[in-house]
């Protein structure tokens, strides 16, 4: 409609006061357009009210975001990722070994999952996102395969460490904090928008909800304040090797 008319994203983007680039990844499908952002649209086009009946079918029973919003794009696609996982290591730290054994073998699916983690190092360092990972502390001890594997796991995240853009850090396991609820991802984008992925019992949930992520940066708060600075999280790994898996 906006092409049809003549009118460029430039103008879009001041009325709505955004970004050329956020208008940009709305079109294409990479990021939720809110309400009031659809109603200026639709009205600057004179869409009649078409734009505002394809948000209302794309965001009702309760869907946070529409079907196409593609993990895995948006994770090649971010600036930025910042990732916590109880009691497990997150996959785009994971062995071929310990992503086996949770795998149960599926080979197919370990495939997929290490090949997500090319994005770390890519031949353009530019190109390759900044990722802050926070390690649960009872994931160094939790066994997943054999002591091998553990040894492998933990190993390869002393190594994941010391990657120019990846950050380890060791959250310590004793009390209670929000981050027991569950495992989660928040993307930063280029253009500074954010889209998360959250763990829950039944099924995954790819979500920018301005409401969840609200709640996701409240628990992060809670997770950095007992988190061990990074040259203390390898002491810890390094040790744990020794005394637990070796």
């Amino acid at each position: 409609m906006r092409e049809a008319k003549g009118i460029k994203q430039e103008t879009i983007a001041h009325l709505t006061n955004m970004s050329v680039a956020q208008v940009s990844r709305i079109e294409n499908g990479k990021r939720r357009a809110s309400r009031s952002f659809t109603e200026t649209v639709d009205d600057h086009l004179e869409a009649g009210g078409a734009l505002i009946t394809l948000w209302n079918d794309l965001n009702k029973d309760g869907h946070p975001v529409p079907v196409w919003f593609d993990w895995p794009k948006i994770e090649a696609d971010a600036a930025m990722l910042v990732s916590w996982e109880p009691m497990l290591i997150t996959g785009l730290a994971q062995t071929r070994d310990y992503a086996s054994a949770l795998l149960r073998g599926n080979k197919e699916a370990v495939d997929v999952r290490l090949s997500r983690q090319s994005i770390l190092t890519r031949d353009d360092e530019k190109d390759a996102p900044i990722l802050s990972l926070l390690i649960d502390e009872q994931a160094l001890y939790r066994q997943v395969g054999d002591a091998e594997t553990m040894k492998g796991q933990l190993e390869h995240l002393i190594d994941l460490s010391m990657l120019p853009n990846v950050t380890v850090q060791v959250v310590l396991g004793n009390g209670e904090h929000d981050g027991n609820s569950g495992g989660f991802m928040v993307a930063t984008m280029d253009d500074r928008s954010e889209v998360a992925y959250v763990e829950t019992a039944i099924r995954a949930l790819t979500t920018d909800d301005p409401a969840d992520l609200s709640v996701l940066a409240r628990t992060l708060v809670a997770l950095r304040s007992r988190t061990l600075t990074e040259e203390m999280s390898r002491e810890l790994i390094r040790k744990v090797v020794q005394e637990k898996w070796t």
